[in-house]
């Protein structure tokens, strides 16, 4: 437990850093050898948020859960609109009730192509789980803590303000003038704010290798403490 200690009171800024590093440099050595020059592999890359994949499998570890539990790879879980869907993290108690599920995304670069994607891609995610959790796909079970995880660039074109199209009624008030960045704000917020994720997190990079979060509310360490908040409230099953 003393590990999860010091984790938690460094606000896991080391964690985060490494993690950053790691995804800067991953993204430098897929773009190198890529035949791509659209930029496309500094969106869609895997592998890129391997680092982070790692604090959310520390912090479960750190808990007490057991390492058999915990998976980073080939997490197909059953959907309603569609027959699967591959997350990036899940845990299974023991019993194999599905404990949390997470989605992890980035995107530098590419954002008037891309945002829209990966709206699109947060919300039909969260809605076939939740009509298949509905249907009973997920039997005998409480619901499970849901997360969505966005790393984007902080750079000119992802701070400055965005273009509405309003060719036949006007937008909502809070996108008027808004960035890539406030509109992933806005996206992380109303995630959980209509019950789509149980939390969410939006953190910024930039070349420099530089971060930090958009709003606290949806700010990585927040996300974090929830994640370990639910853990510890759910340990007795994995207990012996």
């Amino acid at each position: 437990m003393q590990y999860i200690k010091d984790f938690m009171q460094n606000n896991f800024q080391n964690e985060i850093k490494n993690a950053i590093n790691q995804f800067w440099q991953t993204k430098k050595n897929q773009l190198a050898h890529s035949t791509d020059k659209s930029n496309r592999g500094a969106v869609v890359g895997g592998k890129q948020l391997d680092g982070f994949i790692g604090i959310l499998k520390n912090l479960a570890l750190s808990v007490g859960i057991n390492e058999s539990c915990i998976y980073t790879k080939n997490n197909y879980l059953p959907g309603y609109f569609r027959s699967s869907k591959d997350w990036d993290f899940i845990i299974l108690t023991p019993s194999n009730k599905l404990l949390v599920a997470i989605e992890l995304k980035s995107q530098v670069g590419s954002y008037g192509n891309n945002f829209n994607n990966r709206t699109e891609e947060a919300l039909g995610s969260a809605i076939d789980f939740w009509t298949a959790f509905r249907k009973e796909q997920f039997p005998h079970q409480e619901a499970p803590w849901l997360g969505y995880m966005m790393i984007i660039g902080k750079d000119e074109k992802s701070t400055i303000p965005v273009k509405n199209y309003e060719n036949h009624f006007p937008v909502r008030e809070e996108f008027q003038g808004a960035s890539y960045i406030e509109r992933y704000k806005i996206l992380c917020q109303k995630l959980i704010q209509e019950r789509h994720y149980t939390s969410t997190a939006l953190l910024w990079t930039n070349e420099e290798k530089d971060f930090g979060d958009v709003e606290e509310s949806i700010s990585l360490t927040f996300f974090l403490h929830s994640l370990y908040g639910y853990l510890i409230g759910h340990i007795h099953e994995f207990e012996h």
